[in-house]
């Protein structure tokens, strides 16, 4: 089963950068879902938000 939260490491493998960017991306993303009223975790962000923001999960397949 995978988790709800992605953390700074697996942001930071996920887009290939370093752990200070992973961690600003994180904040970014927080800051985004803390103004529509969403309660947020320092130093993890929802999976489905970053993979949502980083079109991993809202792609469609060309011609769809």
């Amino acid at each position: 089963m995978q988790k709800q939260f992605i953390t700074a490491r697996e942001v930071a493998e996920a887009l290939g950068v370093s752990d200070g960017k992973a961690y600003a991306v994180i904040r970014e993303l927080n800051g985004q879902l803390k103004a529509q009223g969403y309660i947020t975790i320092a130093g993890k962000v929802s999976r489905a938000y970053f993979e949502e923001k980083c079109c991993y999960g809202g792609m469609k397949a060309a011609g769809e």
